[in-house]
């Protein structure tokens, strides 16, 4: 019932052409004069801002938890389509409020994310504390990957540690030329072992381990050549190229794409005969869906699909 109320509460605020703030997260200290994340919604995009500049977007616990809550705020409403992670909003104002149609994370400042604060990882802290830390930090990388809807990483900066691990837990991500990933947790005394887990499967394992053994960044380029990221664009390109992304997936069917992102997921952790056994499956269900049918009427008569984007059937 909770989820529903909060469903029709995103789906109100939609009805505005720009919706300028849905809602800063609570997530924030006392002594912090600006929340930790700023989310925006609008015709199906939401954006997430990393608000913390000064301590480099660090991933603290109250981040952490700030994005949790950002994600699954309405996660399962129709009206959301696609899930951008950002880096910064340039100067194009015109493209920042169309922006808002899928899941965007931006962050201020020119570091995307700097990973772990490091303040909250020292023995005064409690090795419960430190659990709790990496466990919310393992809940937020799942939810990225399990949320029902893409998730874009718009990047423009660096991207260190839990950081660079936040980018490889996304479906898809553009990055500028001037940004770079790393992972120098050994160079501290604290070797990437979670962001391991994220990077181990987006790039190729010799790679992930000259990152995680050295610490040395890898330039945006690099990150492309080996899988890290999906596209690289010139910085004033950034929002114009994503933008670009989140619309086509926007105008296809969200109960087709959340049926594929889910099965991706499941297939790539299985073996060969069974990942195929598992696709096969999932294709005959996703001809039984009515979008499913009516992509095919519309190929069929040479016209463009009109989705339902409701996850219904046509025939058992």
């Amino acid at each position: 019932m909770a989820g529903r109320l909060l469903c029709r509460s995103v789906g109100v605020l939609q009805l505005s052409r720009d919706v300028p703030l849905l809602f800063a997260s609570r997530c924030c200290s006392h002594t912090e004069p600006e929340p930790l994340t700023v989310t925006r919604q609008s015709n199906g995009i939401r954006r997430i801002i990393l608000n913390n500049a000064k301590k480099r977007n660090a991933l603290s616990l109250s981040m952490l938890e700030s994005l949790r809550e950002n994600i699954r705020t309405g996660a399962d409403c129709d009206h959301l389509r696609v899930i951008i992670i950002s880096g910064l909003c340039l100067g194009n104002r015109r493209v920042c409020k169309t922006f808002q149609q899928s899941f965007a994370f931006s962050a201020t400042g020119p570091v995307f994310s700097s990973g772990h604060d490091l303040k909250e990882l020292t023995s005064s802290q409690g090795r419960e504390h430190h659990a709790k830390v990496f466990n919310t930090c393992t809940e937020v990388m799942t939810l990225i990957q399990d949320v029902p809807v893409p998730v874009i990483a718009m990047v423009n900066g660096v991207a260190t540690a839990a950081g660079c691990q936040l980018v490889a837990s996304c479906d898809i991500v553009v990055a500028t030329d001037k940004s770079t990933f790393a992972t120098p947790g050994v160079n501290v005394g604290l070797f990437c072992s979670t962001p391991a887990v994220a990077i181990g499967r987006a790039v190729p394992r010799k790679v992930a381990m000259e990152m995680l053994f050295t610490g040395s960044p890898i330039s945006a380029h690099d990150a492309l050549l080996h899988g890290l990221i999906s596209k690289v664009v010139p910085e004033e390109r950034l929002e114009e190229e994503t933008l670009a992304i989140a619309q086509r997936i926007c105008r296809t069917s969200r109960p087709v794409v959340a049926l594929g992102k889910a099965t991706f997921q499941r297939q790539m952790a299985q073996g060969r005969d069974a990942a195929y056994a598992t696709a096969s499956k999932v294709m005959v269900d996703n001809l039984a869906m009515r979008d499913g049918q009516e992509g095919i009427r519309a190929f069929i008569e040479k016209r463009r699909p009109v989705w339902s984007h409701e996850a219904g059937k046509t025939h058992d």
